[in-house]
């Protein structure tokens, strides 16, 4: 009996879960069970069930399978209630203490960037996104973190799918200028929002990796314009650098 077979009936579906989280492309049922070994009928129909529930979705013109929202919010459902979030949400209020300004744990969806986590900061002049808000990719500090993530052909067809409203007038509203400074952001390793978001708010974000070194988050702090400038902002960067080391460490725990 080979080490596949005995792969219990029921983790079987969590192995398959397993090969796509660790993936960082779609991947069809032939490429996955490559990687598993068990019989091509049953992963094959354990992918359909998993699509049929909701957990995957198809994805490219190989039409391979990509985690679906339902199984990423599971994802973040189970590190939220792990000790992990406790020591991400201890990192996030040192780095507040610091900076002085709202502090945010973002993480990649569908629609856009979404607020898991943050601190508020305690000025009584502050601007309000609370956990679970969700906010354009190609305007924001976290949404242009992410995208330099991406490798440059990645990144290209990833803003090519994008409808760049212009919020403000710094807003980047043609792919030009969104990519020239995704390049620049992944040559430095921070991005900032000029009050291309909101006017009078500006913010700088710096990536939060996995074990893989890969984007898992992006750690930022924001405030009004009147409060903080951007240089004011960009000295303080090493700050949020060292806060994305420590929820890096959270994570592996």
């Amino acid at each position: 009996m080979s080490e596949t077979d005995r792969i219990p009936t029921n983790l079987r579906t969590l192995r398959i879960l397993e090969v796509l989280g660790q993936s960082d492309r779609a991947m069809t049922a032939t490429e996955i069970n490559a990687r598993i070994g068990l019989p091509r009928q049953t992963v094959h129909r354990l992918c359909a069930t998993l699509e049929t529930e909701g957990f995957l979705i198809r994805h490219g013109a190989s039409k391979g399978y990509l985690p679906s929202r339902r199984l990423r919010d599971l994802g973040a459902g189970l590190v939220y209630a792990s000790q992990s979030h406790i020591a991400r949400h201890q990192v996030l209020l040192d780095v507040a203490h610091q900076v002085r300004e709202t502090v945010n744990f973002v993480v990649p969806e569908e629609t856009g960037m979404r607020y898991l986590d943050r601190v508020e900061t305690d000025w009584p002049f502050r601007i309000q996104l609370p956990i679970g808000s969700n906010v354009p990719y190609h305007c924001t500090a976290s949404g242009k973190t992410f995208m330099a993530s991406l490798a440059p052909k990645a990144r290209r067809a990833f803003v090519a799918g994008l409808t760049l409203t212009p919020l403000t007038p710094g807003t980047h509203s043609t792919p030009e200028a969104l990519l020239a400074d995704l390049a620049r952001i992944a040559k430095r390793g921070y991005a900032l929002d000029e009050e291309e978001f909101m006017e009078g708010m500006v913010a700088i974000a710096v990536p939060v990796r996995d074990a893989q070194g890969r984007f898992a988050a992006a750690l930022a702090f924001h405030g009004p314009a009147q409060r903080i400038s951007i240089a004011q902002a960009i000295a303080k960067k090493d700050i949020l650098t060292e806060g994305a080391r420590k929820l890096t460490a959270a994570l592996l725990n």
